[in-house]
């Protein structure tokens, strides 16, 4: 197939020595040293990948959690070969399974209450697709993924595909079942966002509700968690971000802190608060994810400045929705709307050296990292096309990333 990513004999036997990239000899020698700090700090903070594995282990779940250990860095050192090698394969795709969701919270975007689940032969062939494409990372997200029939299926698809498998979900359809279905699977890692500490009219991802299903996940889930707080939806609620910090560190999952975005992905200001309570979470926390999104992009965003980086969505990055079409990420749906199986390396190329007029105020984290890799690479010397007419997100509702 003309679309499909050619893997070197070095990558299939998983012997890339990345660093060889970096020899005496090349032309990149000069940024080896600054490179290696920042390859160590994503290799240690991004939110799909975590070398330092802080999930206490728990009666019979020793075994399995400490050969995960093992697998993890096996497969993170062939991600990040792979990855700093070829520019021509994604990072990251978020495939979205169901646009149903069980929940409808105000600020979400993402979601409706009648869409059927996309069909499992039709998302074994996108997954075939993004296999051929040699994506590195499939995250399953909806809508509500669990409320795919053939949620645990679609994850064993991935896997067999050599590919990682992770997901986002709001956690209310978890149980000891499902979580143990789940590490059948073969699922990598979990994400939950939890917007407060009592349910309300805006949010019903919150504490309360949620913490029951954080306990199974710490007694039962082999595969990694990670919390989102997300800060920006009201002061009112501002403070319990903090208390979903020290829950998600009394478990010892992951924790990173979301801004919220508009409809576009574009930064909502920060209150005088919650400037203050992102600080706080951060010192509490001492998350090497909170620092490396602060770091990366936040720290210029919570101040009200913007970013000067190269999002390399379409590329590095793909979203796509339940038609099958690719689009540069969940806020921007309308461009290249092209169904993924048509999706070739040209297309790649030429996103990743197309300009987002959308950047400088994006919060959308996961297009952030996966563009992190190629920020020392080729100028963007296409200019954005949709700045005449992409057909976005439309509404007053926003997400969190």
């Amino acid at each position: 197939m003309g679309n499909e990513y050619k893997r070197s004999p070095t990558e299939k036997d998983g012997e890339v020595k990345f660093l060889t990239a970096f020899g005496h000899d090349s032309l990149l020698y000069p940024l080896h040293r600054q490179f290696q700090l920042y390859l160590h700090q994503f290799v240690e903070t991004t939110h799909f990948i975590h070398f330092k594995m802080s999930l206490p282990c728990i009666d019979m779940l020793d075994q399995r959690r400490d050969g995960m250990k093992i697998n993890d860095l096996i497969t993170g050192l062939k991600f990040i070969s792979r990855a700093i090698i070829s520019t021509d394969r994604p990072i990251l795709a978020h495939l979205v399974v169901t646009r149903r969701c069980n929940l409808s919270c105000v600020y979400c975007n993402e979601y409706d209450k009648v869409s059927p689940p996309v069909p499992l032969d039709m998302i074994k062939k996108r997954i075939k697709a993004l296999a051929n494409l040699g994506t590195e990372i499939i995250t399953c997200t909806g809508g509500e993924p669990l409320l795919h029939p053939d949620m645990e299926a679609i994850i064993k698809e991935i896997r067999r595909h050599g590919m990682i498998a992770t997901m986002i979900t709001n956690g209310y359809l978890l149980t000891e079942e499902r979580i143990n279905n789940l590490n059948e699977a073969g699922l990598q890692q979990l994400q939950i966002s939890i917007d407060n500490i009592v349910p309300d009219e805006v949010s019903y991802k919150s504490l309360k509700v949620l913490d029951r299903k954080l306990k199974l996940l710490a007694e039962h889930g082999a595969f990694k968690v990670n919390i989102n707080s997300v800060l920006g939806i009201s002061d009112e609620r501002t403070p319990d971000a903090i208390a979903v910090a020290q829950r998600a560190i009394s478990y010892g999952f992951s924790h990173s802190v979301g801004v919220l975005h508009d409809g576009s992905g574009i930064l909502k200001p920060l209150s005088e608060k919650q400037h203050a309570v992102y600080h706080e979470i951060g010192n509490l926390s001492k998350s090497l994810v909170h620092s490396f999104n602060y770091r990366l992009f936040q720290k210029n965003l919570i101040e009200g400045k913007s970013n000067n980086w190269k999002c390399r969505a379409g590329a590095r990055y793909l979203y796509i929705c339940e038609d099958g079409l690719v689009h540069w990420c969940s806020q921007q749906r309308g461009y290249p709307g092209i169904p993924l199986e048509e999706y070739t390396i040209e297309h790649i190329r030429r996103e990743f050296r197309t300009q987002k007029d959308c950047s400088p105020l994006c919060t959308v984290s996961c297009v952030h990292q996966t563009s992190f890799f190629d920020q020392w690479r080729a100028k963007q010397n296409i200019p954005d096309p949709t700045s005449v007419g992409l057909v976005q997100v439309t509404g007053e509702s926003n997400f969190p990333s």
